[in-house]
């Protein structure tokens, strides 16, 4: 075989490999009871450890049937929440959230900061990145990593919309479909996402609700989707 087309078919190779679509699930970390448990009823949060992780799972099974049965899935979770939460709880859902990963042949990314998180999306191949879905605790401003764990009522770890045009636009592909499903993103964060990055972020216009996760259902946006 000629040396000029042994280099044609490795750059193709190269080419093909480099703009294989990717599929990025974000899952933040859940609050302590220690803290939940001081607040109304109706105020309390993560009865349930795993609501973040099973979203995310449910999800890896959405974009596995839309995709194909072996479309990359990548997933970046906050490995503190998860410690400390087990650490009250007794158990090692670290180790179970890994188990998860590896069940499902999703490439599984512990980041442990806001920093941490922008450096690990901001590593994904150009091009690479599909989808883009969140799940965790969040504002109209921003995604909360953090929430409830090291204060109550408050989160160490976030990406603020102001935080936004850190991250690299040319991770994304010129389609890329984003949703956020955490509370109140699509008040102001969707905006920001859009006139930053270029591409729509869909947002629940309220509250969202994981309270049938377990069941196998996806978290509900009571007050509407916007982008």
């Amino acid at each position: 075989m000629p040396r000029s087309f042994k280099a044609i078919l490795l750059f193709i190779f190269l080419l093909s490999a480099a703009s294989q679509a990717e599929h990025v699930i974000v899952a933040g970390g859940p609050a302590l009871r220690k803290w939940e448990n001081f607040r109304v009823d109706n105020d309390r949060h993560d009865r349930w450890w795993a609501n973040f992780i099973r979203a995310s799972t449910l999800r890896m099974a959405e974009v596995r049937l839309a995709y194909g049965k072996d479309a990359p899935l990548v997933w970046l979770v906050f490995r503190p929440g998860y410690e400390a939460r087990g650490r009250e709880d007794g158990k090692p859902y670290t180790t179970w959230i890994a188990e998860q990963a590896t069940k499902r042949r999703a490439t599984l990314i512990w980041f442990t900061s806001s920093g941490d998180y922008i450096n690990k999306i901001n590593s994904r191949p150009r091009g690479s990145v599909k989808t883009y879905d969140y799940f965790g605790h969040s504002n109209k401003f921003a995604f909360l990593f953090d929430y409830g764990n090291e204060i109550m009522a408050t989160s160490t770890a976030w990406l603020h919309e102001r935080d936004i045009p850190r991250l690299k636009s040319s991770i994304f592909k010129a389609n890329a479909y984003c949703k956020s499903w955490g509370c109140h993103t699509g008040a102001s964060m969707s905006k920001a996402w859009k006139r930053h990055l270029g591409l729509p972020l869909e947002g629940a216009n309220g509250k969202t609700v994981y309270t049938m996760v377990g069941r196998g259902q996806m978290p509900k946006g009571y007050g509407g989707w916007t982008q």
